[in-house]
């Protein structure tokens, strides 16, 4: 049925589009005849054009804030805009800035095989006398080693303490570095103090210095070099993070770490890992366990402060941190982590002896600077030392300290033992034992050496034909000493004995007995026994030359002593047997010391032995007493108790021992015949344990039936103090109406005057003799 008027009504789409048009706008009709016109396709308008044909609504006007919150966000639309336009475009040219600078150090980049052993001096290895290593000098490589050749342990123990990420990364971790900037600000450091977020790769770059070798006419010396290597700044890190980014394009993670193992530092003069565990554990890197590896990897954080020679327990304490991290990343198991903690590693038998540094350090200063503290090249040296009695020696000091010294007492001592050809045994350089680099106080200490002077007064005499029996006047004494005045020496005890032997001034240490002998045999032929002997330093030129007022060394004393031992030859005191290069088999050098020339006659030498024997027999030294042993030696003591020494020997051996302040403080108590001779007994009673009795060479004077009586007054003989005849001097005196003096005619016994007309007699026939001949 139709609508009115015949039409149709309106479909739905056109009233919701709007009609094809025709007949007065009516759509649905057909016109033109009847036939059905084109519809238009309709199309849904735009959302622009729908919002421009809506009526706007009037605008609110704005309020002050309103005002300013636009103005604030059309000023923040315009920088991010200009930001972003700038910012890229910076971002670009930084990312072809850097990649240049990738490119410019990887071409750069030598064969990792070159870049190892990156020491700019060599290493100094000591052997003692049976060729077990006892020290080492310089820096230590043990040879270049892999990160697929070392332990597995010891390689994931380093990634897992310095760098986890290190297989993914790219040269730097972002990730670590804000870490490390978050706990630097975090404990109150500035961003780039403390933890520096640094991969291994940026640590290998900062070993090599960003390719900057060392130059000896830049820096002045390795140490300064390294130290700028290792300076902290943002534009460092910059260059760090750059050439680490060139290291991973030239290089694989494994040959990366492989520069990281050879060359980092490790304490105790070790350059690498490999040198490392030979020296903490006497085994290569390839052979070590978690627990030895974790102690290992423990070191790169401050290897003087945990290396395990510096202190043991504190260096396991580390490496149990490192075992936890290895756990917590999957290297270690629970159970294998546990045993690591359980059994933590210690030091090999070597690297626990830690002895012999005060003789290692005197070895170096004594070799060819060349092959020693300026080696390029790494040597090994042959030595004298003597573990056994090296730590005799040491263990000696330490208990007579502890047990008789007041605790905090700030006194020193010093022991040298040698044989008698001048081959140093031991040396101990001060209490602190283990020290090295350390004052030394055996051979840098110059120290007066008071009455152990005296023996090589009693050498010149008897070297000149006087016996241990003949006699000299103990009485007071003063001399006139040009430009001086009087001089008067007493005795340490202010007593006098009169007429005494030679054989007991020495052994009670009488000053003026040796005074009077000493100017009767003439002071220069005593200045030069004691010079051939070894005694370097100035020796004093006045009448005290006899109280030991000059200075020497504890070595030099000792190895003057050792001439008397060995029956009158000088001797220089030695330590280096061999030196060669490592990896050679013929040595550069041989032994620097020895026996020299002959100083005394070997007559006089075993009785001025005999002499010093009955100083500890019966004299100042009876504290160096050993059972079933005989024992010679001396004691001293300077003036004011400043120093205190007891030098002698026994079996094989020679030992010196000195005791005093280093700054020349009085001792408290102290005598050459106190602690001195009982760190002397302490020591040789560790050294000759175990060894065959052996007689000391000395001859035992008859005593005479006529003993000579050294001249005993402050007179000058008529030889002017040279070598001369103490009986002949007071005859010719009273022929040429000369006096004897008074003093001496009073404290000589009468029985004791030889016949006066026999001498004249013997005296005119050699005067004749002569003539005739």
């Amino acid at each position: 049925m139709s609508a009115s008027n015949g039409r149709k009504p309106p479909l739905t789409a056109e009233r919701r589009y709007g009609g094809s048009g025709g007949n007065g706008g009516n759509g649905g009709g057909r016109g033109d005849g009847g036939k059905p016109k084109a519809r238009a396709t309709a199309k849904p308008a735009s959302r622009r054009a729908a919002r421009a044909r809506k009526p706007r609504e009037p605008r609110q006007p704005r309020g002050p804030l309103g005002f300013v919150a636009a103005l604030v966000l059309g000023l923040l639309r315009f920088v991010m805009r200009v930001v972003w336009g700038i910012g890229w475009r910076m971002a670009l040219a930084l990312t072809l800035v850097v990649g240049l600078g990738v490119a410019y150090y990887a071409a750069q980049l030598p064969p990792v095989t070159d870049l190892v052993d990156g020491r700019a001096r060599g290493s100094v290895t000591m052997l003692d006398r049976d060729g077990a290593t006892f020290a080492w000098r310089g820096d230590q490589f043990g040879g270049m080693i892999t990160a697929d050749t070392i332990s597995p342990h010891l390689r994931n123990a380093v990634v897992a303490t310095e760098d986890r990420r290190f297989w993914w990364h790219p040269g730097i971790d972002p990730q670590g570095i804000a870490s490390a900037v978050r706990i630097n600000l975090s404990e109150g450091r500035g961003p780039l103090s403390g933890n520096g977020g640094s991969t291994i790769t940026q640590q290998t770059a900062k070993l090599l210095c960003l390719g900057k070798p060392f130059d000896a006419s830049v820096w002045k010396n390795e140490s300064e070099y390294e130290a700028d290597c290792r300076r902290t700044t943002l534009w460092r890190k910059v260059q760090e993070a750059v050439y680490a980014m060139a290291m991973e394009a030239r290089y694989s993670k494994d040959e990366i770490l492989t520069i990281y193992l050879n060359r980092a530092y490790l304490g105790a003069g070790t350059r690498g890992f490999e040198a490392a565990s030979q020296r903490y554990f006497g085994k290569p890197a390839a052979q070590v366990n978690p627990a030895e590896a974790a102690m290992l990897a423990g070191l790169l954080k401050a290897p003087t402060t945990y290396a395990p020679t510096n202190n043991l327990s504190r260096s396991q304490g580390r490496a149990s941190v490192i075992v936890g991290l290895m756990q917590d990343q999957g290297y270690l198991s629970a159970a294998e982590a546990e045993a690591a903690r359980a059994n933590p590693a210690t030091l090999s038998a070597t690297a626990q002896q830690d002895q012999g540094g005060y003789f290692a350090d005197w070895v170096m200063d004594t070799g060819p600077e060349f092959f020693t503290r300026d080696t390029t090249e790494d040597v090994v040296i042959r030595t004298t030392l003597d573990p056994r009695i090296q730590t005799a020696a040491e263990k000696a000091l330490l208990q007579v300290f502890e047990e008789r010294v007041s605790p905090g007492s700030e006194a020193q001592a010093a022991i040298v033992v040698m044989s008698a050809d001048g081959a140093v045994r031991a040396m101990v350089g001060g209490r602190n034992v283990k020290a090295s680099g350390a004052f030394n106080r055996a051979t840098q200490a110059l120290r007066q050496t008071g009455s152990s002077f005296k023996p090589f007064i009693y050498a010149a005499a008897l070297d000149l034909g006087m016996q241990p029996y003949d006699l000299v006047d103990d009485s007071p004494l003063t001399m006139n000493i040009p430009g001086s005045g009087a001089w008067s020496p007493e005795n340490y005890d202010r007593k006098y004995d009169g007429m005494v032997t030679l054989t007991e001034a020495l052994a009670e240490s009488r000053n003026i007995p040796a005074v009077k002998v000493s100017e009767q045999v003439g002071r220069e032929n005593v200045r030069t026994v004691a010079s051939m002997f070894g005694i370097d330093s100035d020796l004093a030129a006045g009448p005290a030359l006899a109280l030991g007022v000059s200075e020497s060394t504890l070595l030099e004393m000792t190895g003057a002593y050792a001439g008397i031992l060995n029956g009158g030859s000088s001797v220089t005191p030695y330590g280096l047997l061999e030196l060669k290069l490592k990896g050679d088999d013929t040595p550069l050098m041989g032994t620097g010391g020895g026996i020299g020339e002959r100083v005394i006659s070997q007559d006089a030498a075993e009785k001025l032995t005999w002499m010093m024997s009955r100083v500890v027999a019966e004299g100042t030294g009876s504290r160096a007493q050993i059972d079933g042993w005989e024992v010679a030696g001396k004691t001293g003591t300077t003036q004011g108790a400043r120093d205190a020494w007891f030098v002698g020997f026994a079996g094989d051996y020679v030992a010196g021992v000195w005791m005093g302040y280093d700054d020349n403080r009085p001792l408290s108590g102290v005598t050459g015949g106190g602690l001195p001779a009982t760190i002397w007994r302490e020591t040789m009673v560790r050294v000759l344990e175990g060894q065959p009795v052996k007689p000391l060479p000395m001859r035992v004077p008859e005593p005479s039936q006529a003993p000579e009586a050294i001249a005993g007054s402050e007179n000058v003989s008529p030889s002017g103090g040279q070598a001369s005849d103490p009986e002949t001097d007071r005859i010719l005196r009273e022929m040429l109406g000369q006096p004897e003096p008074a003093q001496q005619q009073q404290a000589q016994p009468a029985q004791q005057q030889p016949d006066r007309e026999r001498v004249i007699l013997d005296v005119l026939n050699s005067i004749l003799g002569a003539a005739t001949n």
